[in-house]
């Protein structure tokens, strides 16, 4: 599970930055049914994000996303149809403003779920937001059926199990307790809002398990260390649209707990400093919402450095039948060989784009120097050999 960060880097993040904020009190679900047995639910690690697979109806299987960072439950149009009480509003009206990871907002209509199943754990009247997962679920690999916030676990007790690629749902936590490192999160808002430590300055950090990057941290009053950078760096999509972002390599250690992650790669925000999925995915991590508690497992502290981030500086956004370029990254490979945003790709090393994954393109930039893209040009296909390097050493 120690893999790079690439699809930050050479995809473009493909998800929702995490960080999902509504315009009122985090909603919850009316009635959660857990039972006395842990339930585990399969999953995969897609882009340094957790995404879980579970099949409860004829329509499925599922796939949700996992998003700590975000308070309210996205869901798709067609869940939302199949699912919605009878109380519901009509699902087409926008009734909600939510804010994303990149400060922009978005109009969703609203939607209370008669229930939502996860293997045996069944969640009913949930409130949730409808939101078109068409882009996001190109991006994954697999139809995307929701992304499942924070609040919608508030009466479980929630383990982000990464290295095993899974969750585990308990009502709560068991007689001989839960391994790991207890870290509070001591708020009226049940924001899982940590303390971390980057060199002899403490700041509180989101756990943002909806996010593919390792930290955002936000400079303000902080005023960051940098080995390397920042400089510009992928595009990253939102809920709001896409944004550039600014990575670079942190001098300091930031510790969590008394975990040390050694100079780790950083986006740059301006919004809440958080931990992302390129760090998460090195931990077992357990919440307890009905007290406060995190709970941090890692078996192998030498694996908690942050690799370099390599790509070739382009950021795509999967269609049907390309890959479009959302963005390229200044100074880049990609750059280099005058490739621009809008340019669309049709092949990648000679296979038709349609038939890469991000997991596969992911493997790919992680083991090559070089990638062959064939652009379409007119009515023509041009194929360039395009560099791989490290963007931030």
């Amino acid at each position: 599970m120690n893999r790079p960060l690439i699809a930050l880097a050479a995809l473009a993040g493909l998800l929702l930055g995490g960080c999902l904020g509504a315009q009122r009190s985090a909603p919850k679900p009316g009635i959660t049914r857990v039972g006395n047995k842990p339930v585990t639910l399969p999953g995969h690690v897609i882009g340094n994000v957790l995404v879980i697979e579970d099949k409860w109806d004829k329509f499925g299987p599922y796939h949700f996303v996992i998003d700590t960072g975000s308070s309210v439950t996205l869901v798709s149009p067609d869940l939302a149809k199949r699912y919605a009480s009878s109380g519901s509003p009509p699902p087409d009206e926008p009734q909600v403003r939510v804010r994303s990871s990149g400060g922009g907002y978005a109009s969703l209509s609203a939607v209370t779920l008669e229930r939502l199943q996860l293997g045996a754990a069944r969640f009913e009247f949930v409130p949730a937001l409808v939101y078109d997962c068409s882009d996001l679920s190109a991006q994954f690999g697999v139809r995307i059926d929701g992304i499942l916030g924070f609040p919608l676990f508030r009466n479980t007790v929630l383990t982000l199990d990464y290295p095993n690629e899974r969750i585990i749902l308990r009502s709560k936590i068991p007689e001989d307790g839960i391994p790991g490192e207890t870290i509070l999160f001591n708020n009226a808002d049940k924001i899982p809002m940590i303390p971390v430590r980057l060199g002899d300055r403490e700041f509180a950090a989101l756990i943002d398990s909806g996010s593919a990057a390792a930290i955002g941290i936000n400079p303000a009053g902080l005023a960051p260390g940098f080995m390397y950078g920042p400089v510009d760096g992928p595009t990253v999509s939102t809920l709001a649209g896409d944004r550039s972002s600014k990575v670079g390599r942190l001098s300091g250690v930031l510790r969590i707990g008394s975990f040390d992650v050694p100079q780790p790669v950083a986006e740059l925000t301006d919004e809440l400093s958080s931990l992302g999925g390129g760090i998460l995915c090195r931990f077992t991590v357990t919440f307890d919402q009905g007290h406060n508690e995190a709970f941090f497992q890692c078996d192998e502290a030498d694996s908690l450095r942050v690799p370099p981030m390599r790509g070739s500086g382009l950021s795509f956004r999967k269609t049907p039948a390309y890959w479009k370029v959302v963005g390229v990254v200044p100074g880049s490979p990609a750059a280099a060989a005058g490739v621009r945003r809008g340019d669309l790709v049709s092949r990648i090393n000679g296979e038709p784009a349609t038939a890469w994954d991000p997991l596969r393109y992911d493997r790919l930039v992680s083991d090559s120097d070089k990638v062959d893209y064939t652009f379409i040009e007119g009515t023509q296909e041009h194929t360039r050999s395009i560099g791989v390097s490290v963007l931030v050493p």
